[in-house]
């Protein structure tokens, strides 16, 4: 079992749900060597440790510093000064009262009030891009369409200029990919030399915002900072995760969801009829083929799971991608289903780390689909065979050439 789950192979990459399903059916949670961790895959038992407020993103609540520096070597996470600084430490790597401090000052500018205000922006956006795009006769959904408007949205939101969200999205994707099981050399340049870049340009437009305050989240942000609420390197951190967790994720759950659209003519044809079934297919999508298919927790105290007990320190891997098709939650759950009610699907977590964006992730799908299903008849996949992103971290097509049918 352990031998056969290699989530950097290529037979995981065209299909990660067999190998869940194993997973799934074993007696006990499987321990994955590679990460020194044990996998749950079962929506009970993911659901347990995420929501367990003693289960945590960071290990600094169990290990000395000596033991942190080890662990930190052993997982390549070393000699990366600025990585260290911001990447390593940030909202999304904190727990308890810092946790959430960083979360209640950004809070209310993802609820859903405050999100659904950017309705008209994103729409206009969206429009502007397939006009763009309609004298082509096909189109990469992904580089063409999808990639442009998450940074767009989230660049909006915090401050940065529209010429400057090409560059943004790069440096996401270089941090992000270095949280993957792949950490060579190579890569690890790449992770810390795009931290490097994104802080000091981050360093500029605060200072920029400073000497000429905005209506966007970046001046706000410094109005907290003055008052306290945030020290230099967390203010960096928590715009840089802002602009980082929102791009390539949003942009993944788009082309999986496209995907998945063109090869169910029904639910093209229903959508179209009924427009207001919507909400519950972007749900469904989250759930089909969620962007984000893991994330790890440490525990800060002995807990019984699985049928097991494990001690103070175990690290388990949340799959939540295996979680979303458990048969044991969901009815027919390999089966995409629009109308699917309920839909508890853990996509976006549990718990404190609930993701702070997902009413802003579910506007940008919602605003997306309804214009290309209102502008378009049928959708088309050009290709024969459409490759999915290797690793264990995320699930998204690298390419999905389409044919949009008038």
């Amino acid at each position: 079992m352990v031998q056969m789950f290699d989530p950097l192979s290529v037979a995981f990459s065209e299909d990660p749900y067999g190998f869940y399903r194993e997973l799934r059916d074993a007696d006990e949670p499987v321990f994955f060597e590679a990460q020194n961790m044990w996998m749950l895959s079962r929506y009970d038992d993911v659901s347990q440790i995420a929501t367990n407020a003693n289960m945590v993103r960071s290990l600094k609540g169990i290990c000395s510093e000596g033991e942190l520096k080890q662990n930190q070597k052993s997982a390549n996470w070393h000699d990366m000064p600025y990585h260290e600084r911001v990447v390593q430490f940030s909202l999304l790597d904190s727990d308890g009262d810092i946790h959430r401090r960083l979360r209640k000052q950004v809070f209310g500018y993802f609820t859903g009030r405050a999100v659904a205000n950017l309705e008209p922006m994103v729409r206009a956006y969206v429009k502007g891009l397939l006009a763009d795009l309609k004298h082509r006769d096909s189109f990469d959904f992904i580089a063409d369409f999808a990639a442009h408007i998450p940074g767009y949205v989230i660049g909006h939101l915090l401050g940065a200029s529209a010429e400057d969200c090409p560059q943004l999205r790069l440096w996401s994707e270089q941090v992000v990919q270095f949280f993957d099981v792949d950490r060579s050399a190579v890569k690890k340049e790449l992770a810390e030399t795009a931290t490097r870049e994104f802080y000091h340009y981050l360093a500029d437009l605060k200072r920029k915002r400073q000497c000429a305050p905005s209506d966007d989240l970046i001046s706000h942000m410094i109005a907290d900072e003055a008052e306290g609420r945030y020290s230099e390197d967390e203010f960096i951190s928590t715009c840089m995760l802002i602009l980082m967790a929102g791009h390539g994720s949003t942009i993944d759950v788009l082309g999986s969801g496209m995907h998945t659209l063109i090869n169910s003519e029904i639910a093209q044809s229903e959508l179209r009829d009924a427009p207001s079934k919507l909400p519950l297919a972007i749900q469904e999508m989250f759930r089909f083929e969620p962007p984000l298919p893991f994330f790890h927790r440490h525990a800060l105290e002995d807990v019984h799971v699985h049928g097991r007990d494990f001690p103070k320190g175990t690290t388990f891997g949340l799959l939540y991608g295996a979680a979303n098709r458990d048969p044991r939650q969901f009815s027919d759950a390999d089966a995409f289903q629009i109308g699917r009610q309920p839909n508890r699907h853990l996509a976006f977590g549990q718990g404190a780390h609930l993701c702070l964006g997902n009413h802003l992730a579910r506007l940008n799908m919602k605003v997306i689909f309804e214009t290309l299903l209102s502008q378009y008849s049928s959708f088309e996949q050009v290709d024969d065979h459409v490759q999915y992103k290797p690793g264990l971290s995320v699930r998204g097509p690298k390419v999905l050439n389409i044919r949009c049918i008038s």
